[in-house]
């Protein structure tokens, strides 16, 4: 595994796969992984090393495409399922037009994710579009930007589990936890927050501490009317620009290798930059 693989905690991806065989060049595969580095290697092994029977003995395959940050495995599958059939896809039909005769394949499928990004749920969710093989690296179809709060990424990446711990080890790291277990006041409401309501800022040096229906409620309102879940919003303590997503992921335990968001680096602000660059 290459040093500059980005490590991301609790992954759950959507790849798009490219077939560079002469006799089958152009197919494609969409699938879900939690791990694409083995993934791409079981899709190019065969169907009895666990890839899928659609791309067994068609390879070499090239995972060229990933779309990671779902919130679980069956956000991640729903999304799958809807990329594979978009022309039964409840949430697609009438806004998505039937795949064109001179279209190729693969310009069909990033056509349909595109579309599927600025459709709801998905466009909500703070999700990654990463090009795992510039080499195929294309531009979505004019007028179907991915949206602003969600970044372009490049390069591999190798995926990392949570740990959780329970029964007696979880009892034993109570003990050497941050003070998770006192009692702290909302920063918004002044009244005392439980651990299991607490939600903080993801800047190391912010001392927001704020109950989830709180924040909630406080970044729902520069939402549309009607909104019942935040999509992101300012941290009401430092200011820095949060996607609500990121949060929940926070609080789930993620975010353990240093990806935390520091006074002079706006995370969000950096990756969209750093993405509209590379993309220009």
């Amino acid at each position: 595994m290459a040093d500059d693989c980005e490590v991301v905690e609790d992954f759950y991806g959507v790849y798009l796969l490219f077939c560079v065989n002469p006799r089958y060049k152009g197919k494609t595969y969409i699938g879900f992984t939690v791990d694409p580095n083995r993934r791409i290697k079981q899709h190019n092994r065969g169907s009895q090393y666990g890839g899928a029977r659609r791309t067994s003995n068609k390879g070499p395959w090239e995972m060229v495409l990933i779309i990671h940050g779902f919130p679980n495995e069956i956000s991640a599958l729903r999304f799958e399922w809807a990329w594979q059939h978009p022309h039964i896809s409840r949430r697609l039909k009438g806004i998505l037009s039937s795949k064109k005769h001179k279209e190729k394949m693969y310009d069909y499928c990033l056509r349909i994710v595109a579309t599927m990004l600025q459709t709801k749920p998905w466009s909500r969710l703070p999700l990654t579009i990463r090009w795992l093989k510039q080499q195929y690296q294309a531009d979505f179809p004019a007028g179907l930007d991915p949206p602003n709060h969600m970044p372009v990424a490049y390069g591999p990446v190798k995926p990392t589990q949570v740990t959780r711990c329970k029964g007696k080890e979880a009892k034993a790291t109570k003990v050497t936890t941050e003070d998770d277990e006192i009692p702290v006041p909302c920063s918004l409401c002044d009244h005392v927050v439980l651990h299991k309501d607490k939600m903080r800022c993801l800047s190391k040096s912010c001392f927001l501490v704020a109950h989830i229906t709180c924040l909630a409620d406080k970044f729902v309102q520069a939402e549309p009317p009607g909104t019942l879940l935040p999509l992101e919003g300012p941290c009401p303590s430092c200011h820095t620009q949060l996607l609500w997503g990121d949060l929940v992921r926070l609080k789930r335990g993620c975010y353990q290798m240093g990806e935390e968001v520091d006074d002079d680096d706006n995370h969000w602000a950096n990756a969209l930059s750093q993405s509209h660059d590379e993309g220009s």
